[in-house]
């Protein structure tokens, strides 16, 4: 099998554990890291040479991996603000590039994005790997096979407690902290926003239009740095942060369906991304595991709460839907669920490697990126200016008209085999 040489820029937390993920793909061999702390990079290297047999070349500037020429496909996992430069900077140089996710700084950056894809064709995709989860993906083949009518609204949001993480941007070398102190916007928006804009195929006979946002007043950080025995940075106490506790964002699409979408990272809570999707003839809802559809489903069963509970909470996992899943979740082994956040990261390289050897348009291509990601930009001028409506960029000029849907997966219908 030809393997896709890699070249992965930025060896943080995020970086690091994606390498380990392209590590178990058969389809790949990194051949170069990147990182500005060599501590880092003498980590990694000895992580790939354990597992290839074979030690990568390692930079310190990451213009000089660009200017390897044995390194076919770049991963950019640096820190947020450099995310579009280097993505820029690699399909100009002719890498196929992998770039993470973040939100833009600048609308104007994510034109330039789009430009240089444009100029260069070099093949690019954003890793969204929310877009390649099991509830996400059966929440849209069932919107494909029409079990939840015509979709209305869905939501999305990025809840979790980062209040450690956060304020250890200064020890851990982490870049969220400046963030936190010099912003307030949906500093996060792609991966809830994504697999909704699959959905809704934004970009491809749908598109985003206008948008509103909201911040509330930021006092988790500001307690936590002056309270908590949790807090890693204890020079921090006393110190003000511009980024509200929970911002509220809802996105106006061209069809008529509309987005919410909230970011909660600085005040206690569990884990979720509240996925929803609202139809006409159904619901999907992450949080309670739960698909509601009207044509085998009783809603006035839901007037008595004790009855219907253990009825449809976690109702996702039944027999009923395995048919409408993707065969990869169908598959899943214990190896795979290890290999990134129970499996998606293992599913998005995958299929990024797939593309890549076979010449095949990306699942999630320049016009997403650059459209999800200014959703940050676009909600701190609407935050800044009391909740103001802002105009979203149309990426493709025109082009969403006609453009066909693209899944990162073909769905089955079990009712059309």
């Amino acid at each position: 099998m030809k393997k896709v040489k890699m070249g992965v820029i930025g060896l943080g937390q995020r970086g690091s554990g994606l390498t380990r993920t392209i590590l178990a793909c058969e389809e790949a061999e990194i051949v170069a890291v990147c990182d500005s702390y060599q501590d880092r990079m003498d980590k990694i290297c000895d992580i790939v040479k354990e597992k290839q047999g074979n030690t990568p070349k390692a930079y310190n500037d990451y213009k000089e991996l660009l200017a390897d020429t044995e390194v076919e496909a770049v991963l950019v996992a640096s820190s947020w603000d450099e995310h579009i430069r280097m993505a820029i900077e690699s399909m100009r140089a002719g890498k196929i590039t992998a770039m993470e996710v973040g939100g833009a700084y600048d609308v104007e950056e994510c034109w330039e994005l789009v430009r240089a894809y444009e100029e260069t064709k070099t093949p690019i995709m954003m890793m969204e790997n929310c877009c390649f989860d099991r509830f996400e993906l059966l929440s849209t083949s069932l919107v494909r096979a029409g079990k939840l009518g015509e979709v209305v609204h869905c939501h999305g949001a990025y809840s979790h407690d980062l209040r450690d993480e956060v304020c250890g941007g200064y020890v851990n070398r982490h870049y969220r902290l400046d963030n936190y102190l010099k912003r307030n916007c949906e500093n996060y928006p792609t991966h809830e926003l994504g697999p909704i804009a699959k959905i809704l195929d934004i970009n491809r006979g749908n598109k985003m239009l206008t948008l509103v946002s909201v911040a509330s007043k930021a006092a988790g950080l500001e307690e936590f740095v002056a309270t908590s025995e949790k807090n890693p940075d204890k020079s921090l106490a006393g110190r003000k942060f511009a980024q509200g506790d929970i911002v509220n964002t809802i996105i106006k699409c061209a069809d008529g369906a509309t987005i919410s979408l909230t970011l909660d990272t600085t005040l206690p809570k569990y884990y979720s991304r509240e996925f929803t999707v609202r139809g006409t003839k159904g619901l999907c809802n992450q949080e309670a595991n739960m698909i509601f559809l009207e044509e085998t489903h009783n809603v006035h069963e839901f007037f008595d709460v004790e009855k219907t509970i253990g009825k449809y909470l976690n109702n996702a996992n039944d027999e009923t839907y395995k048919a409408y899943q993707v065969e990869q979740w169908r598959n899943i082994d214990d190896e795979q669920r290890t290999l990134g956040h129970g499996g998606m990261d293992y599913f998005m390289f995958k299929e990024f490697f797939r593309c890549v050897l076979n010449g095949e348009e990306m699942p999630i291509d320049v016009y997403d990126a650059a459209s999800w990601m200014c959703i940050t930009a676009i909600t701190e001028q609407s935050i800044a200016q009391g909740g103001a409506p802002q105009a979203i960029p149309d990426f493709t000029r025109g082009k969403w008209i006609k453009r066909p849907r693209k899944d990162v997966y073909s769905f089955p219908n079990p009712e059309n085999k």
